[in-house]
């Protein structure tokens, strides 16, 4: 099987670049759909209105409904093919992302992407993730490319609340463990080849930084300062992250993480939340050295990560819902099986609750 790996066209990064929109986005359109919350557009939508057009570009703004739902990217197509738009501005987090890159399909326009927070790895990759009225994801959409440009503003990154920066963390944390397993494993990737090797060093590379910097970085977001420390998470977050989960490959982490949609009481746990925890289970899968272990166990309990199942809401453990959630986390389709030996259901049970078990013992 080939390797092959995928990545943005063109990466920016820097505070204050949003101002620099108009600039960015040359050749990349004339009229724009701008894809964004209510909350943004108020934040955000005159600064970026000002730019593009004094870029000499038309804008449309569209509010974001929440939910990356087939129906909510028919809904914003629809309003894009009516006004004319031959690119597509996403802003926002994961979700709204996700929606502007599919919409960006179905309109086959260029792709720009601007996320003002650094809560997952959404942003460069070339995937969209919809979810169905329960929350469980029904679809993957596929674009033809990655997106032609992704800019952080890293004064807005810092400015986010303390919580989904470290989700982002979190999410980014499985990276490299992921990419390792699939890389051992000779899994398939999102680009539909197996891992090259510049993809595991971004993996590793993303891990490196989370340990050499997240926990200044989750200090220095606390006080909203836009530090070095920052924008090493920020890279790591959005880029490093992003490229390496689509070309590095996924395993039991995110697995394990899509099977705590079978758990009410997690509901309200963030992606990143989830998949730190499904990280730890999966280095227990992995029989993974203590010092490896301890590491990313001490990493997780600095910055607030979970450790433990009542860290996702789990003040109840109903031992049915732990064994559904084992149950999802091994079906055919999912990505546990990318790990280089066997998983059983008993055997992510069994990890489930030995993270548990640990995370209660060291308070």
């Amino acid at each position: 099987m080939a390797k092959i790996m995928k990545a943005p066209g063109k990466y920016i990064q820097g505070a204050g670049e949003l101002k620099n929109l108009g600039t960015h986005v040359k050749k990349m359109g004339n009229k724009f759909l701008v894809l964004m919350s209510k909350r943004n557009y108020n934040e955000l939508g005159d600064q970026i209105k000002a730019s593009l057009e004094e870029g000499g570009y038309e804008c449309v703004f569209e509010i974001f409904n929440g939910e990356c739902s087939l129906e909510e990217i028919d809904r914003v197509a629809a309003v894009g093919k009516e006004a004319g738009c031959d690119s597509v501005i996403a802003i926002g987090g994961g979700k709204a992302i996700d929606t502007g890159k599919a919409v960006g399909v179905r309109l086959d326009t260029t792709v720009i992407v601007v996320p003002t927070i650094a809560s997952n790895d959404a942003p460069c990759s070339g995937l969209s993730v919809c979810y169905n009225d329960k929350g469980v994801v029904c679809k993957v959409i596929y674009g033809k490319r990655n997106p032609d440009i992704v800019i952080v503003d890293t004064e807005i990154i810092a400015s986010s609340p303390v919580r989904l920066f470290v989700s982002g963390m979190g999410d980014a944390l499985s990276t490299y463990f992921e990419a390792r397993a699939c890389k051992a494993s000779g899994a398939r990737n999102y680009c539909r080849g197996t891992a090259p090797n510049t993809a595991l060093a971004m993996a590793k590379l993303c891990f490196d930084l989370l340990m050499q910097s997240g926990v200044q970085a989750y200090e220095d977001v606390k006080k909203k300062e836009a530090t070095t420390a920052v924008e090493d998470i920020a890279e790591a977050d959005i880029l490093l992250s992003g490229v390496g989960f689509e070309s590095g490959g996924l395993a039991a982490a995110h697995a394990i993480n899509d099977g705590f949609a079978q758990v009410p009481q997690a509901h309200g746990a963030l992606h990143g939340e989830k998949v730190a925890y499904g990280t730890l289970c999966q280095l227990i899968l992995e029989k993974a050295p203590a010092e490896e272990f301890d590491q990313v166990f001490d990493f997780c309990k600095a910055v607030g990560l979970p450790t433990k199942l009542a860290d996702l809401g789990i003040n109840e453990v109903i031992d049915d819902e732990i064994k559904a959630v084992a149950a999802a986390a091994c079906v055919r389709t999912q990505s546990t099986k990318n790990l280089p030996f066997p998983v059983s259901e008993e055997d992510v049970v069994a990890a489930i609750y030995k993270v548990d078990e640990i995370g209660k013992a060291r308070v």
